[in-house]
């Protein structure tokens, strides 16, 4: 979700946000073939874990890329104006949510995953409505992720400096806020006791680890023998226990409380998949996958456009398969609208630069 570095970039770092972001569109489409096959389906954990490690880990190299051509205060007001970005983005995609169920139902399309509660109370008391969303009570259906995301952006300068000189104070730190992040989610702004989709208490430890693994030599430092094949059997061990909890015995999770605060197994589960994918980029293998599609970088360069685009899609692809297939798996269908689901989001990415360099202004970078 940040705005990454104009230089130096990380060809695998622009492929994993755009794969995820892939991810991310067609899990929420409930027909979606593809989604069978996605991260979810055989792991505890899902691309929201992805996708916040990536965004700690972009994040530092954005910040440290910007302290170092100019200087910490440039890097600390870039920051704060990007939180109110992100909240900007909150807002689109919160009023995207509502206007495409609000275009649906207008053409009696009813899907699984539209607002209509928020809708409701829009066009029953639209001044408490707007209020509620604007102080973060209300967040329309995929809006939900980006709230948090305000909060980190507001505290990366904080953090950053701290990641860089004293990580094991800010790890024991963000680490006992994860574990207290239960009791502490009742202080966030809710409305009528619907609590957030991602507690920001509980998620910020896996955008810190994101941080940390940018600012310190994680990798370096336990890669070596033996305790680096001992990492990489316990991570393999791990994974694979976590598909055959997934395949046999749980495949559709029951508890939404575990997400929200991302409960430990979601946590060690992700992290043995952070370790190997860690192996793989070092052996330079995920470098000639990314240069091999480079589609999905260009996916993974626009990330917070493609995300506010991609709820969109799924929102709208999602309701019209539903409607299409009264709620029965088709594979020819569910196909098809995956290609769309990808298709467009893939065209929102590519043209967006050249639309944006036809304007007679431009966005500040």
């Amino acid at each position: 979700m940040t705005a990454p570095a104009r230089a130096g970039r990380y060809a695998e770092l622009d492929f994993f946000r755009g794969l995820v972001l892939l991810v991310i569109v067609v899990d929420h489409i409930g027909g979606s073939i593809l989604s069978r096959v996605t991260l979810h389906a055989y792991a505890l954990c899902d691309a929201a874990e992805v996708f916040v490690f990536l965004g700690g880990f972009a994040t530092a190299i954005a910040y440290n890329s910007l302290a170092e051509r100019h200087d910490e205060a440039a890097a600390r007001q870039r920051f704060i104006r990007r939180a109110f970005e992100i909240y900007r983005a909150f807002l689109v995609t919160a009023g995207l949510m509502l206007l495409i169920t609000a275009a649906l139902n207008a053409f009696a399309i009813d899907g699984p995953n539209m607002p209509t509660n928020d809708l409701d109370g829009l066009l029953h008391k639209p001044l408490a409505a707007l209020r509620d969303i604007l102080l973060f009570r209300r967040q329309p259906y995929l809006a939900s992720v980006l709230p948090m995301y305000a909060f980190f952006a507001l505290l990366v300068p904080l953090a950053l400096p701290l990641a860089r000189t004293q990580p094991w104070l800010m790890l024991a730190f963000s680490g006992s806020l994860w574990y207290a992040a239960p009791h502490v989610a009742r202080f966030l702004p809710t409305v009528e006791g619907a609590p957030w989709d991602f507690n920001p208490f509980a998620w910020q430890f896996l955008f810190v680890l994101g941080v940390i693994a940018r600012c310190q030599p994680v990798y370096q430092t336990l890669a070596p023998r033996p305790q680096g094949w001992l990492l990489t059997a316990t991570s393999l061990a791990i994974v694979a226990a976590g598909a055959y909890y997934r395949l046999r015995i749980e495949p559709f999770p029951t508890d939404p409380s575990i997400k929200q605060n991302l409960g430990a197994l979601r946590l060690v589960n992700f992290l043995a998949i952070a370790w190997l994918a860690a192996k793989l980029v070092h052996l330079g293998w995920m470098k000639k996958v990314a240069h091999a599609m480079p589609w999905i970088g260009t996916i993974g360069r626009q990330g917070l456009l493609c995300f506010v685009a991609g709820t969109g899609i799924s929102l709208a692809v999602d309701s019209l398969l539903y409607q299409a297939t009264e709620g029965y798996l088709d594979v020819p269908l569910g196909l098809t609208a995956d290609a769309v689901a990808i298709g467009l989001l893939y065209l929102v990415a590519k043209l967006y630069g050249p639309l944006v360099a036809r304007l007679p202004f431009r966005s500040r970078p």
